[in-house]
């Protein structure tokens, strides 16, 4: 370890499963913020264009697959964002607490190696009921079995300055004892709606509320090409009678009913009637009825069914009409509709006054907001801010890579306020934060 006569001088830290570096962000401004030094000494992730992003931004080269890794190299502080790989063999061929042929397996490895002071991993909430939460407890086990004292915290990124429905767990561990946090478990607002009703109730009691919103964190000027098309902002003009505010916090999917907006309504396959639409709205409201079955994405409906909560005259003309648009399919004389939710140009439009949804890798670039202009989707740098990236952040000059990696991260003031609880509230890396503290008194 990095130690001159028994303190730390410059904490030494690597960062595995790195993606593009949101951990490390926070943790060096939570370091930074109370004047301390610190030194990546190895970073590890194996996607190259993550790589890429990350070098642009930290002047570092990452490595590529951390399994040909060699750990034998000093460091104080561990950081990973790991993914959540299932523990199904181990568990089932090698007994519960095994970790053996998991990528978590690897971050034993370093711990086991090197016993840095301590370490901070983030993961997706579901790790913590993953398996009936066999899982989870395979984890703590294992790091406690490397002699770390360990706690956690779920926590909602809005609940931290974060304009998002993030929900994480962040695993810390110290070694030798176990962490102590002045931080609670907060799973905020279950939706941006729950919050925006949350953020109206705080206005209407003058109370003092500085949770950023999505308002927050737009740009003034947008390139052209995030617009929506022609076609489809005319479809929405004419579904919204042309006030796309209309649209804030709104959901375009097909195969839910609630708040959301459907390809019939807007026509994305062919004009609807409005019995057509009738029917539609009726069928989704209905193909999951108990009485149909307990298919858990809807059962395909004969014409008897159907006719128990739409029985018009025309309804042979209808279901015709709909098939022949795509909008339904029948097999063997049973209708469901076909869900064409990846069709729409944007899933999902933001409200302004509220939080974002949780940013996902694998539709990040779908998420949309209505501006003076017209409805258009989200821009990466608004992408990154929603994650809490700062503006000098680099971000992948491809688009679409843009929008994955930062679905991939970490919201990163988050981060940052709980290393920052770490450090303030144990002796960890104590004489550098006392340092800090007795230059500022």
């Amino acid at each position: 370890m990095c130690i001159r006569q028994g303190a730390f001088e410059v904490i030494r830290f690597i960062d595995l499963f790195a993606g593009i570096g949101g951990l490390r962000l926070g943790f060096e401004s939570a370091a930074s913020a109370l004047g301390i030094e610190t030194e990546c000494v190895m970073s590890s992730e194996i996607n190259a264009k993550s790589r890429a992003t990350y070098e642009s931004n930290f002047n570092e080269r990452s490595l590529g697959d951390i399994h040909a890794i060699d750990s034998s190299k000093e460091f104080d502080f561990l950081l990973a964002g790991f993914p959540c790989q299932p523990f199904s063999y181990a568990g089932k061929q090698k007994g519960f607490g095994d970790t053996r042929g998991t990528l978590f397996f690897e971050i034993e490895r370093f711990l086991n190696q090197n016993k840095p002071e301590g370490f901070l991993l983030e993961n997706v909430r579901g790790l913590t009921t993953h398996d009936g939460g066999k899982t989870f407890a395979t984890i703590l086990q294992a790091l406690e079995s490397q002699g770390y004292g360990v706690t956690y915290l779920v926590l909602n990124s809005s609940t931290l300055g974060v304009p998002q429905n993030r929900v994480r767990v962040y695993i810390l561990g110290l070694l030798n004892r176990k962490p102590k946090l002045t931080l609670d478990s907060n799973l905020g607002s279950a939706d941006s709606h729950a919050f925006r009703r949350f953020q109206d109730q705080q206005m209407l009691f003058d109370v003092c509320n500085t949770r950023k919103v999505v308002g927050d964190i737009l740009e003034s000027e947008v390139d052209p090409k995030h617009y929506c098309s022609t076609g489809f902002t005319d479809a929405l003009r004419e579904y919204t009678k042309g006030d796309f505010r209309r649209l804030d916090g709104v959901r375009l999917i097909d195969y839910r009913g609630g708040r959301s907006i459907h390809s019939w309504e807007l026509g994305l396959r062919g004009k609807c009637t409005e019995l057509e639409i009738e029917f539609m709205n009726a069928l989704i409201s209905n193909r999951r009825s108990s009485r149909f079955g307990k298919h858990q994405d809807g059962k395909r409906l004969s014409k008897e069914q159907i006719r128990t909560f739409f029985n018009e005259d025309d309804l042979d003309d209808v279901l015709k009409s709909l098939e022949c648009k795509g909008y339904i399919k029948a097999v063997n004389n049973a209708y469901n509709p076909v869900a064409g939710n990846m069709s729409f140009e944007v899933f999902k439009f933001l409200d302004p006054r509220s939080i974002s949804i949780t940013l996902v890798s694998s539709d990040a670039h779908k998420i949309g907001v209505v501006d003076g202009i017209g409805p258009r989707r989200i821009t990466p740098r608004e992408a990154a801010r929603i994650q809490g990236f700062p503006d000098h952040f680099k971000l992948h000059p491809e688009d679409l890579t843009a929008y994955f990696q930062l679905g991939n991260s970490v919201a990163v003031p988050v981060v940052e306020q709980v290393v920052t609880d770490l450090f303030i509230n144990n002796n960890v890396f104590s004489n550098l934060v006392d340092k800090r503290f007795d230059e500022a008194g």
